[in-house]
């Protein structure tokens, strides 16, 4: 009732909380009022002075003069934090009792009333015993009031609800979520007192598989590390991980897992967390040559080079290698991709020059801050897995990239829609997007990325492992969908030198697709073969060309020459 007789602010209150943080030297009580507590909330800091203390009573006076009781009390019911993710009074009966707020009784809107002043401590699903003697009080109150006679009290009291233990951040798709709020809150000021419903792009049987399936490959990996190590010497202590998929086409996230555990971490591993991809760059390299007029055998030296180079006035020098440590010599250019040759990789752009890959990664999207030098070849610079899901829509979609979406449409109170459309953006032919899925897909079929192979579904993709094996990735797409997976410690420590993108990754994207298909056995499974792609046999391999990058001469080229080429 005091609510209804202060003008905002209760300055006998206040007065006594003054003398208390006085004597304590410091700020232990604060003497909110509700209005005071909303302008806190909607317009003011969280933090702790007399700054922010005065700037809240003047606030409030002036809220007071321009909004009646009624208002007030409407607008903190909608903006105030009701615990597990539930803003707003309306969302915390859905979540709560799955009851709209006309459905609540006397009993279950007392227990929403008193959980404000203390959330996780009133919090039903862990702490009943304190949210019915909570809301017992209330019901006390108002029969002392005269609010309600004894029958509807006894009644109250005696009655114990069903509560629901669920929450929309926590057990359906809470990294999703928190990204979808992050992005409209820039958007939307009034997004969580507006009386907004937010549609997802969110396909909730592929979150939970996509969430199951980052939790097979972390268990992988820390099996096999208790396997040669004690708890002591672990490699893994702060292993984490991510997933995203996305329609090739759209754009559509249709699951976003940002880490093993949100409870441990909230922090969003997809879209927070900027991390080296190592060889998965590389597919944007090759697609450069493609591009220059190399076709996709073209020969390539895989050799070794010592490069030397000036840091802090001190000549140093730098001897790549390839992970199996030896060399091929001569290498066509889709065998160096498929089994992820450094050298060749790192020859390859030297005759091509890196000024122009450089510029050329500029224009599929890569950020200007990645390295001017060679240390591109093998992924030396950070990317977040979000943006790595929409450069590799370049392949997945046939040259268009599309950018990952995930709000699908919002409608305000009035019932006024707005749907979010794909953002894409040409960048080259679908005939020479294709060249490298050719590549990509014998990667997974025969390359570093075989444990992603699923017989009956073309896959294509690029496992990334960085030095000393600090990240691992597998990015890759089926003719429908597009996953990008990631592991590695939170703190930036080398896991156990095993852990490869096609060892710790790769699984993780086969497991998602394998139980997405028997959800969707509708699934597109084959690629399109653009019109403009010839196909030949090399070396008992199916080999792809357009006209803009046709094969070597075979008579003079340095391969084996007795091995016939024919028309397919």
């Amino acid at each position: 009732t005091a609510f209804f007789e202060h003008n905002g602010v209760n300055f006998n209150a206040i007065f006594r909380a003054i003398i208390k943080d006085i004597r304590h030297l410091k700020l232990v009580e604060g003497a909110s009022t509700l209005t005071q507590q909303l302008v806190k909330t909607m317009l003011l800091s969280r933090k702790k002075s007399f700054l922010r203390k005065i700037k809240e009573v003047m606030l409030s006076l002036r809220l007071e003069s321009v909004l009646s009781k009624e208002e007030i009390l409407e607008r903190y019911l909608n903006e105030v934090y009701f615990g597990r993710g539930y803003y707003g009074i309306k969302a915390a009966a859905l979540g709560y009792f799955k009851k709209d707020l006309w459905e609540l009784n006397l009993k279950e809107i007392a227990m929403l009333v008193g959980l404000p002043r203390a959330p996780s401590f009133y919090d039903p699903t862990r702490h009943l015993k304190h949210s019915l003697s909570r809301a017992n009080q209330v019901i006390n109150r108002m029969y002392k009031l005269g609010w309600i006679n004894e029958s509807q009290k006894i009644e109250a009291i005696n009655f114990i609800p069903t509560i629901y233990k669920q929450s929309r951040t926590q057990n359906i798709a809470p990294y999703a979520v928190d990204t979808a709020i992050k992005e409209l809150q820039k958007q939307i000021p009034d997004l969580k007192t507006g009386g907004y419903k937010i549609n997802l792009t969110i396909d909730y049987t592929a979150q939970q598989i996509a969430k199951e399936a980052l939790n097979y490959g972390y268990n992988k990996i820390i099996k096999r590390d208790k396997k040669i190590h004690n708890s002591n010497k672990s490699k893994v202590k702060t292993l984490n991980g991510a997933i995203v998929v996305l329609e090739n086409k759209s754009g559509k996230i249709i699951a976003l897992v940002g880490g093993v555990d949100y409870k441990k971490s909230p922090f969003n591993r997809v879209i927070q967390s900027f991390r080296q991809p190592g060889s998965a760059v590389k597919p944007f390299i090759y697609q450069i040559a493609l591009n220059l007029g190399y076709s996709t055998i073209s020969p390539l030296v895989d050799i070794s080079k010592t490069f030397a180079y000036k840091y802090k006035s001190k000549l140093k020098k730098w001897s790549p290698s390839n992970y199996e440590r030896d060399f091929k010599g001569l290498i066509p250019l889709n065998e160096a991709l498929i089994h992820s040759r450094n050298l060749a990789t790192i020859n390859l752009v030297t005759e091509v020059g890196i000024d122009i890959v450089y510029r050329n990664l500029i224009k599929f999207g890569f950020d200007r801050t990645i390295p001017y030098d060679l240390s591109i070849t093998l992924g030396s610079f950070s990317i977040s897995p979000i943006k790595l899901a929409e450069l590799y829509s370049i392949f997945s979609n046939y040259g268009i990239k599309v950018k990952p979406y995930i709000i699908d449409s919002i409608v305000n109170k009035n019932g006024e829609i707005i749907n979010y459309e794909p953002t894409k953006k040409y960048i080259l032919s679908k005939e020479q997007a294709y060249l490298m899925t050719s590549i990509l897909k014998d990667v997974v079929n025969r390359g570093t990325g075989v444990r992603a192979k699923i017989n009956g579904l073309e896959i294509a993709g690029k496992t990334g492992t960085t030095n000393k094996n600090i990240d691992a990735w597998f990015c890759g797409y089926t003719p429908q969908y597009e996953a990008i997976v990631w592991f590695g410690n939170d703190d930036n420590k080398p896991m156990n030198w095993f852990e490869t993108g096609g060892r710790s990754a790769a699984p993780v994207f086969r497991y998602f697709f394998r139980h997405y298909l028997t959800f969707h056995p509708e699934m597109k499974r084959v690629f399109e073969v653009p019109n403009g792609v010839e196909v030949y046999y090399y070396d008992n391999y199916k080999v792809y060309t357009t006209k803009t990058s046709p094969l070597p001469s075979f008579k003079d080229s340095q391969f084996n020459s007795n091995k016939n080429i024919e028309i397919f």
